[in-house]
C-alpha cells in the first residue's frame, strides 16, 4: 500500500531526514522546487504553450519551494514571474534564503499582499498560461479570507494550474475546503501523499498527483507510524482468491444472502449475483414469500429463525432489502450470534443503530458497509460530521463495533476495529458510475464472497471496494458515467477478477 500522511506525520519525515541523515532543509527546498519546475515544462509542453507562467508564494516554505520553481523555469527560458501575496519581512529562514537566491539570479518578484497591487496585476495571474500554486502549504490550518481569498479566485481563473505539496486551502488532514481553495489540474506533492490529496473530498480539488523524490530516504519513512494507505493494484492480487484444480463448489463458500423482501426484491438478486460472479461455490438468497432468481442462485423462504439455515454456511450477508421488521431485527441477532463470518449492510445497519456496542460481542467477524447516512445513524451524529472527517467517522465507528468497517462514498475508507488498529485504507477505484442504486447491494454479495473463499475480513474489504470501484470504471470507458446500472456490475465484477488473478 502507498503511505498516506497528516501534516503531523510529514512534519516528522522532514524532521528526521534533516536532523538524522543529515539533509539540509535548504536542500530539500531546492529538490522539491526543482521537481515542480520539472512538471511544470512537461504541462506547457503537452500543452504547446511557453506563455506567463505566474508563481504565486506565500510566506511558509510552501513559498521557497515557488522561489525554487520561478528561479529554475526563469532559467530555462520561461516568462515565469514570482507574485508574492505577503509581505516581505514575513517570509524567513530557508524560504527567505531561496528568495534572495532567486533575486540575485535575475528573478522577477511583483507584489500582490494588498487589494490594491492585486488589483493592478489580477489580470496577469488570470491570463497566464500556468499558475503555479505556493501559497500555503500542509501547515494551513485557517480559512482563506478576505484578500488571500481574493488571490485564490484569480487563480482559479487561469489556463491551467500546479499546485505545490497540496492545493492552497485544504486542509491536510481531512481534505475540507478551508474557506476557499485552488482546483488544481495537476499536484506535485512532496515524499508522500497527503490524505487530502488521497480521500474524499479534497482529491477532487488535486487534479492528477505527481509524488516527488525529495530525498527523503525510504527507511525513514518506513520508520514512521503512518496511520494511513492508498491500496494499489499490486496488493489486491496479492490477496484475491485463485482457481485450484482441485476446487468444487464446497471449497469456494457457501454465501447466504437475508433480504430482498416484497417491494425490494432486485437488492437482493443483485447482492446474490454479485456473491456468485465474484467466485462463491454456492448462494442461497432467503427471503420471505415467493421469490425468482437466476437459476444459479438457490432459494430459501425465511422462517421465524434463520439458525438452522446459517449452520455450515462460509459467509453471511444480511440487510439488502431486508427492512426494519421485528422478524428482521431477530434474523440480524442470529446472523450475530452464528459466528458465521457476516456482512450487516443497508436496513441491517439501520436496525443496530444504538446498539452499535454490542456488535462487539458477536460470535464471528463482521463487516459493516454504510454509506454516510448509516454511518451517521450509527455514530449518533449527522451525515455532514462523516464527511468532514471521514477518517475519524471510520475509525471510530470500527473501534465502537470492533468491526471492519467500509464507509462507502467517493474515496471509500477500509478500517479494521477487531485489533484495535487505527489504520485506515483508502480506496482509489470507481467514481460517479458507482452511484446508483444497488451499487451497495452488489458491494454487500461481492465482500460476502470472498469471505466465503477465506479471505480475512478486512483483506476482503478492500479487495471487494478495489474490484467493484475498477469494475465501474470499466463500465464507465464503455457506457459513461450516467449510463452504468447496478445489475451490469457482476458480470464486469467478475471479468476485473479474472484479470487481476492471472
Amino acid at each position: 500500500m502507498r503511505p498516506v500522511v497528516t501534516a503531523a506525520e510529514m512534519r516528522a519525515l522532514d524532521r528526521a531526514t534533516i536532523d538524522d541523515i543529515g539533509i539540509p532543509a535548504f536542500a530539500l527546498m531546492e529538490t522539491a522546487g526543482r521537481a515542480v519546475a520539472h512538471v511544470a515544462e512537461e504541462m506547457l509542453e503537452e500543452a504547446h504553450d511557453d506563455g506567463h507562467i505566474a508563481v504565486i508564494c506565500g510566506p511558509g516554505n510552501n513559498g521557497g519551494d515557488g522561489f525554487v520553481a520561478a528561479r529554475v523555469l526563469r532559467d530555462a527560458g520561461h516568462d515565469a514571474v514570482v507574485y508574492l501575496a505577503t509581505a516581505r519581512e514575513s517570509i524567513r529562514g530557508d524560504a527567505a534564503a531561496h528568495l534572495a537566491v532567486l533575486e540575485r539570479a535575475g528573478g522577477v518578484v511583483r507584489m500582490i499582499d494588498d487589494p490594491e497591487s492585486l488589483g493592478d496585476l489580477g489580470d496577469a495571474i488570470a491570463g497566464a498560461s500556468l499558475v503555479i500554486d505556493a501559497l500555503f502549504g500542509v501547515g494551513l490550518s485557517r480559512p482563506i479570507e478576505g484578500h488571500l481569498a481574493d488571490v485564490v479566485s484569480i487563480a482559479n481563473h487561469a489556463q491551467r494550474c500546479l499546485a505545490v505539496d497540496i492545493p492552497s486551502g485544504l486542509d491536510t488532514d481531512t481534505g475540507r475546503v478551508l474557506g476557499t481553495c485552488v482546483t488544481a489540474d495537476v499536484t506535485v506533492t512532496m515524499a508522500a501523499l497527503k490524505i487530502a490529496l488521497a480521500s474524499a473530498p479534497g482529491f477532487a480539488h488535486c487534479g492528477s498527483v505527481d509524488i516527488a523524490d525529495i530525498g527523503v530516504p525510504s527507511g525513514v519513512l518506513a520508520t514512521q507510524a503512518v496511520r494511513g494507505g492508498l491500496i494499489e493494484q499490486a496488493d489486491i492480487t496479492t490477496w484475491i482468491p485463485r482457481s485450484d484444480p482441485m476446487d468444487h463448489k464446497g471449497r469456494r463458500g457457501h454465501v447466504v444472502i437475508v433480504g430482498g423482501m416484497p417491494g425490494m426484491r432486485g437488492a437482493g438478486r443483485l447482492c446474490s449475483n454479485a456473491a456468485l460472479r465474484a467466485g462463491a461455490g454456492l448462494v442461497t438468497l432467503a427471503t420471505a414469500g415467493e421469490v425468482t432468481a437466476d437459476d444459479s442462485i438457490m432459494t430459501k423462504a425465511l422462517s421465524t429463525t434463520i439458525s438452522d439455515l446459517l449452520a455450515g454456511k462460509s459467509a453471511v450477508v444480511i440487510g439488502p432489502g431486508l427492512g426494519q421488521s421485528e422478524p428482521a431485527a431477530g434474523w440480524v441477532g442470529e446472523v450475530l450470534a452464528s459466528g458465521v463470518p457476516a456482512v450487516l449492510d443497508a436496513d441491517a445497519l439501520n436496525l443496530v443503530a444504538g446498539i452499535v456496542e454490542a456488535l462487539r460481542q458477536a460470535s464471528g467477524p463482521v463487516v459493516l458497509t454504510p454509506h454516510p447516512g448509516e454511518a451517521a445513524r450509527l455514530l449518533g451524529t449527522t451525515a455532514a460530521e462523516v464527511e468532514a472527517d471521514r477518517f475519524a467517522a471510520a475509525r471510530a465507528l470500527a473501534s465502537r463495533a470492533h468491526a471492519v468497517v467500509v464507509l462507502k462514498g467517493a474515496r471509500t475508507i477500509v478500517c479494521d476495529g477487531t485489533i484495535e488498529d487505527d489504520f485506515c485504507a483508502i480506496n482509489p477505484t470507481g467514481g460517479p458510475e458507482l452511484a446508483t442504486g444497488g451499487s451497495g447491494d452488489v458491494l454487500a454479495g461481492l465482500i460476502g464472497s470472498l469471505l466465503a473463499q477465506g479471505l480475512p475480513p478486512v483483506e476482503a474489504a478492500r479487495t471487494g471496494v478495489y474490484v467493484h470501484g475498477l469494475a465501474g470504471e470499466e463500465l464507465a470507458a464503455k457506457f459513461g458515467h450516467r449510463g452504468v446500472v447496478s445489475s451490469d456490475l457482476p458480470l464486469a465484477i467478475a471479468g476485473v477478477i479474472s484479470r487481476l488473478a492471472e
